[in-house]
């Protein structure tokens, strides 16, 4: 079935053009009620309340290859910093891979006239964290999921590669594979490690290896790793974390529009396992080892340790996007899909509501959720379910690096934290659309180096010094 639907692809260049007020949101919500909380962003607090078990705590990579003595200096900036507070006006330093001052600068003019330091003119543009998405498929090719299978290492390589440019160029610098698997086992672990060494550009990323189900239980046969039982569960689970993967991805139900069976899976002893389900019941196994009926107030209780990630692009790009691919609408209403999303925004605007934390990613590298269209998921989390624009930010930025435990050095603009940013041509809090623009995204910067910044940047500098991009040099 999902091979049918994939072959009918009209081009990989189609574009999505629905846009996202023209889905009918459910139940009595308007976009209006959105506008109510404009305050303090609600999910600060939920955050930071967060407290995953230390044994969950992934190794501390880190991006080699920045200048240490590089300098870095952006003047009349809009800060939006992540903790909470509004925008301000200032200026921002970074030092090697550090933002080392943030607000007011110590010998401001004097950096201003060293030809050794970049400058970059803000202008009043926003200056705020690099983004990041906490459901990320770098393997996955926009197209044919079952020809993935097919495809040789090499080639699959480079398409990996080409992903991971793209999340940068969409100015994510964070992106964790949490409940998104590899398409073949050490693609995700092979790309880390050279965005590690400085070798490509991409985001910080951790690495999964195949999605694991029972066998006739798959999403794709060609790009699952099968296990029936304790014994060979645990045997796959071996296999994967012997190749240096960071996380286990279990599948523990089908997905409709690949026609596969919805059905259960047995979980092994690992100590990072994500979990994929579409099904409420099977949610409720991950969540809780008991067969009573799932209700809210259980995932309060234990809200200090799990987080949500509803992947609600795809849901809405399925029900209403997929017709141009071969995939109706009608089908994906009879299959379920409507349901599934009304269902889903009614629960994850009354998790908002309860301090439960949800974070953005959205399943892209489907046809119809193509690469590079990652913020769409943004623009949902305000339009759908609840959240100001403001706390959308929060969730992408602040969010991800506590999933990714290590909120004390990423997802803030703050002095010690890495200098992950990007300087966006507007206000994002008024108009949060604006971070799908590529073209408003005017310099992109991770692990201090320059990864983006159009030739009028440093035009605008006001000097003939020559663009500095932070890179250590060859010795």
């Amino acid at each position: 079935m999902f091979g049918k639907i994939i072959s009918k692809i009209r081009s990989k260049t189609m574009t999505i053009t629905t846009r996202i007020e023209e889905y009918p949101v459910p139940g009595n919500y308007t976009v209006e009620d959105q506008k109510i909380y404009h305050e303090y962003p609600r999910n600060i607090a939920a955050i930071n309340a967060i407290k995953f078990e230390n044994t969950l705590r992934p190794r501390p990579y880190e991006i080699a290859g920045t200048n240490p003595e590089s300098k870095i200096l952006f003047v009349d900036v809009d800060v939006l910093d992540s903790t909470g507070r509004q925008p301000y006006k200032g200026d921002v330093l970074i030092h090697g891979e550090r933002i080392v001052a943030v607000g007011e600068v110590p010998d401001k003019e004097s950096l201003i006239r060293n030809p050794d330091v970049q400058i970059f003119q803000g202008r009043g543009r926003t200056l705020m964290s690099g983004l990041g998405d906490a459901h990320t498929h770098l393997s996955w090719n926009g197209g044919d999921l079952n020809k993935l299978g097919e495809l040789g290492v090499e080639e699959h390589t480079l398409l990996t590669a080409r992903s991971a440019k793209c999340y940068l160029d969409s100015g994510y610098t964070i992106t964790r594979c949490w409940g998104a698997a590899s398409a073949k086992d050490r693609l995700d672990v092979v790309i880390r490690d050279a965005i590690n060494a400085g070798e490509i550009p991409g985001p910080r990323c951790l690495a999964n290896g195949r999605e694991i189900a029972r066998r006739d239980g798959e999403l794709v046969a060609g790009i699952t790793a099968f296990a029936d039982g304790p014994d060979e569960m645990r045997q796959v689970i071996r296999s994967h974390v012997g190749i240096g993967v960071d996380q286990i991805k279990l599948s523990m139900s089908g997905e409709e529009v690949a026609g596969a069976a919805s059905r259960s899976s047995l979980l092994a002893d690992a100590n990072r396992v994500l979990v994929r389900s579409r099904r409420s019941d099977q949610r409720k196994t991950a969540i809780s080892p008991t067969k009573k009926p799932l209700r809210m107030d259980l995932l309060e209780r234990k809200k200090a340790k799990h987080v949500v990630v509803p992947a609600i692009n795809w849901l809405i790009a399925t029900l209403y996007e997929a017709g141009s691919f071969g995939y109706p609408k009608e089908k994906a209403e009879q299959v379920g899909y409507k349901r599934e999303l009304d269902e889903a925004v009614k629960a994850l605007r009354e998790m908002h509501e309860r301090g439960i934390v949800v974070l953005p990613g959205g399943d892209y590298g489907f046809a119809w959720t193509p690469h590079g269209t990652y913020a769409r998921d943004l623009e949902h989390f305000q339009n759908l379910l609840g959240f100001t624009a403001h706390e959308s930010i929060i969730a992408a930025t602040a969010g991800v690096a506590k999933l990714f435990m290590r909120e004390s050095e990423l997802g803030k603009i703050l002095p010690g934290y890495y200098a992950d940013c990007i300087l966006v041509d507007g206000n994002p809090l008024e108009d949060i659309s604006i971070l799908q623009d590529h073209d408003r995204l005017s310099v992109i910067v991770i692990n201090g180096r320059v990864h983006k910044a159009g030739v009028q940047e440093y035009v605008g500098a006001g000097s003939s010094r020559s663009p500095k991009t932070g890179l250590q040099k060859s010795k």
